[in-house]
């Protein structure tokens, strides 16, 4: 990550200090090369002493980083993330702003990806953790964020540009001038650019100072440094108001491997691989944004589910119909027929770029792009009919509403603007000499002279070049043909080898140059063709600046209906991930979640674990209530305590997403935020040890904690002194038990298992280790099964290590101390009767009230579970008088 600064208007004002500077073409790269040796370094911007310095520069609008942020926008990520590898395709740009003063703490942010012309305001209160400015930026995955330079200011280095620096390692972070945070200019771009479905958005935003100012800087930077100029009334504007959406922060992240597997980060073993089988980008980034922020609205969830359910229950009857050897001609397979469709989509949103910005300067390379993209636009409206046929049998709310979106008037009225000009003949192709092709008939003829007479010179010349290798191919007596790429143009080329293919010559005629030779190809060229290709060249940037006059107008028509193109981008990624979800399921045995007050999951699967093995997995249940909230999980070593946790986690990620889950049974609380304490590593760049980064993720959790959080703690206190790590566990086991917040708190300290005499809320599993004897040997089996009470089984830290050929000397000794200790250890005291009733009465109380809210038995049902309730509490009482 690289970090700039940018002085707006350091040599005068900006319109001045900008007219000098080049903004297209050769020349602007090389202005940026010759602008970064005038930088002098400043003060300020840098790391703490245990990291390398950097230095913020001050120049006019032309950045240092202006060169390298354009190539990596055009040729995607290099850099490898640990959380975001698997999306190369980074063009989103980020302006951030904080409040002073009062006012710290409150975050305007506004995020616009220049590939996908949409505009995200947000302004929102966040804590001096600035939690969800770091989980929004994770979601985003930007490829620059702009803050304003006294974020940076000499030595004075806030805290959230310090965050934003250290947790975005692959996006450059800029600073540019705080005056060019204005809400005014930032009001006037938003009336300007916006779409006039979406504007009123300008109610929503007229009073949020703080997304405006920054959405004012943004789009300002965007132009002149990105060179990127919004037509009027081309832009999608929204503002993120109070998001109803799971937090999930970026360590949780990555310790749930939810997008990319620790070990491998090329490999699709984690949560996204599993879910991931879009057919489009579009339906691929929703899919990571739910993944990284699962929206916690249970009638946005519900409203998922009924379609996935419809999805595979239709795909499911027709299946039926096939294997009792009947043809129901009549039903149609709706998952079937949408994941078809959705598979010849394009890139929309590319589509949707094409229409929304300006070039600056007209040449022969932005006139083809623009013609392709116009190939894309046609493409991208053809296929409406097909998926709106696709839908004709959809019954749920959800897809019937995507079904009423299709029906748009706007989308004939486009597509009799493009055949009016564009040849009926024109589609979308693969292969660059196809497309190239495509591109240039793509006007209808007798629309502009000079454009017919351009085209007919192409054609002759492509002929000649035909006839050239075709003549070369009877003097040499060789089997040549004619081929094309990118780099070359046209070129002639020969097969060898193989059976019955032509052997490789011993020398070629003197007119060839360039010979290239491969094990079953030769290329080459000639003098000749080598001029013609020339020609070809000319002749194709006259054809496409000819065609850009007639596509000029032609987009000015489709600008004041890009509306609807908006739409179909959100419509085609819905359904994309919805059939994703679908495909999920069809290949696995998962089950629909409910929503109440309990989480309960019965025999649980690992979605990941479920995917890669052969076998299935061993399946666990889940039960957690406001009666026993807080879970302490203790076992052996390779028991499956972690597998354990990251199972409940991803589980409830996948629910929240509208995805069904792989168990026989899933019941599910509303989460608000997820929160883990996993892994012990340690953090070399920033000198934190192992026992630090705990401490401080333990932190982090006690300071945002929710009545409806989930938090996932594996071994906390074992970076320190036994003593201290459990005094240091107790403590934070009683914060999280005084909440209503679901916890499961794995640990091996055998004194935090006495906290059910404690807390009524608070119970105990483990998970066992069977023994068996081999060869004199003892040897451990590991079920993976989870049980209910305190782990009996005693010293099994000692049995593995001598399984892993410790001496036995050096065993034995070791287990006599350990006896030895135990023996010097006070006696366990039981439960005193008065706080076992108490008990009984709390986890009575709880099970009527969730009853009342959650159950669904008829009148007959709830009697006779309330009776039942009623024994077993009397049973309990009578147990616990008995003993006294």
């Amino acid at each position: 990550m690289s970090t700039s600064n940018y002085g707006f208007g350091a040599a005068g004002p900006m319109s001045d200090s900008l007219l000098s500077i080049p903004k297209s073409g050769p020349s602007s790269n090389a202005a940026s090369r010759n602008t970064r040796k005038r930088l002098k370094p400043r003060s300020g911007a840098s790391r703490d002493r245990h990291k390398t310095p950097r230095t913020a520069t001050t120049t006019s609008y032309a950045p240092a980083s202006t060169s390298s942020t354009r190539d990596r926008i055009t040729t995607g990520r290099t850099a490898t993330s640990t959380f975001t590898s698997e999306i190369r395709d980074q063009s989103v740009m980020i302006a951030l702003v904080e409040g002073r003063g009062l006012a710290r703490g409150e975050i305007g942010m506004a995020s616009i990806d220049i590939k996908r012309p949409e505009l995200f305001l947000s302004q929102f209160a966040d804590s001096q953790t600035y939690a969800k400015v770091l989980t929004k930026l994770q979601v985003m995955n930007p490829l620059e964020i702009i803050m304003p330079h006294t974020a940076c200011d000499g030595q004075n280095v806030s805290k959230l540009f310090q965050l934003v620096r250290d947790y975005s390692p692959d996006s450059n972070v800029t600073t540019v001038q705080r005056k060019y945070f204005n809400e005014t200019k930032g009001l006037e771009y938003v009336k300007r650019l916006c779409v006039p479905e979406y504007s009123t958005v300008e109610m929503e935003i007229s009073t949020k100072y703080y997304c405006l100012a920054a959405a004012a800087a943004l789009l300002k930077y965007v132009e002149y440094v990105q060179n990127i100029v919004f037509a009027p009334n081309s832009v999608k504007v929204e503002f993120c108001g109070s998001e109803q959406t799971m937090m999930i922060d970026v360590v949780t992240v990555k310790n749930l491997e939810l997008l990319v597997n620790a070990r491998d980060s090329k490999s699709s073993h984690s949560l996204f691989g599993v879910l991931n089988h879009t057919k489009t980008t579009s339906g691929a980034r929703l899919l990571r944004a739910n993944v990284l922020q699962p929206p916690c609205d249970i009638e946005t969830i519900e409203l998922r589910l009924d379609c996935v359910t419809e999805l595979t229950e239709k795909e499911v009857i027709s299946r039926l119909f096939l294997k009792n050897h009947l043809i129901a001609l009549f039903l149609k397979d709706l998952f079937c027929n949408l994941q078809t469709v959705l598979s010849r989509f394009l890139d929309v949103d590319r589509a949707l770029a094409s229409c929304a910005h300006i070039p600056k300067e007209e040449t022969a390379k932005t006139a083809e792009q623009r013609i392709t993209n116009i190939v894309y636009v046609k493409h991208t409206l053809e296929l409406v009919d097909p998926l709106k046929t696709a839908l004709s049998d959809a019954e749920s709310v959800l897809l019937t509403a995507h079904k009423e979106l299709l029906d748009d008037p706007r989308f004939i009225v486009m597509m009799e603007h493009i055949d009016r000009i564009i040849h009926d003949d024109t589609h979308y192709q693969r292969g660059t000499l196809h497309m190239i092709t495509q591109k240039c008939f793509a006007v209808k003829p007798n629309i502009n002279g000079l454009l017919d007479i351009a085209r007919q010179t192409y054609t002759e010349l492509i002929d000649n070049i035909n006839s050239l290798v075709q003549r070369e191919s009877v003097e040499t007596d060789l089997p040549l043909r004619t081929a094309y790429n990118a780099s070359r143009g046209f070129f002639i080329q020969m097969t060898v080898g193989g059976r019955g293919a032509q052997q490789m010559p011993d020398s070629f005629p003197e007119t060839f140059i360039k010979v290239v030779k491969t094990k079953n190809t030769v290329s080459a060229t000639t003098e000749d063709l080598v001029k013609l290709n020339d020609r070809v060249s000319e002749a194709l940037k006259e054809i496409y600046l000819l065609s850009n006059v007639v596509m000029n107008d032609l987009l000015n028509d489709l600008r004041r209906h890009i509306g609807c193109l908006y739409k179909l981008t959100d419509c085609v990624a819905m359904l994309d991930m919805l059939v994703s979800f679908a495909h999920v399921r069809t290949l696995s045995n998962y089950v629909r979640p409910e929503f109440t007050d309990t989480l309960a999951v019965k025999r649980g699967r690992h979605p990941v674990l479920d995917k890669i093995l052969d076998d299935s997995p061993i399946p666990n249940n889940v039960y957690v209530s406001n009666d026993c909230n807080f879970q302490i999980i203790t076992g052996p070593n390779m028991s499956g305590k972690s597998t354990y946790l990251r199972q409940v986690a991803m589980l409830h990620v996948m629910a929240h997403m509208g995805s069904f889950v792989p168990a026989e049974y899933a019941s599910f609380r509303l989460t608000d935020q997820l929160f883990s304490r996993i892994g012990s590593d340690d953090d070399i760049e920033t000198n934190a040890s192992t026992f630090m980064l705990e401490m401080k993720e333990a932190n982090y959790i006690l300071q945002n904690v929710s009545n409806r959080s989930l938090i996932i703690v594996d071994e906390l206190g074992r970076g320190t002194s036994a003593e201290e790590g459990v005094g240091l566990c107790h403590v934070f086991c009683e914060f999280l038990i005084s909440t209503k917040a679901f916890t499961f708190f794995v640990t091996h300290f055998e004194e935090l298992t006495r906290l059910d005499s404690l807390y009524a809320n608070v119970e105990n599993y483990h998970f066992e280790v069977e023994k068996e004897m081999e060869d004199l040997y003892e040897k451990l089996h590991h079920p993976h099964l989870l049980l209910k009470g305190r782990c009996t089984d005693q010293h099994y830290g000692l049995r593995l290590a001598a399984r892993c050929s410790l001496p036995e000397s050096v065993v034995e000794e070791a287990k006599e101390i350990v006896v030895e200790i135990e023996e010097r250890d006070e006696m366990r005291q039981g439960q005193s009767p008065e706080s076992l009733k108490e008990r009984a009465v709390f986890k009575l109380a709880n099970r009527l009230i969730q009853a009342a809210r959650n159950s669904r038995l008829d009148e007959a049902g709830l009697r006779l579970y309330l009776a039942n309730l009623k024994q077993q509490y009397e049973r309990e009482i009578s147990s616990i008088e008995y003993e006294e």
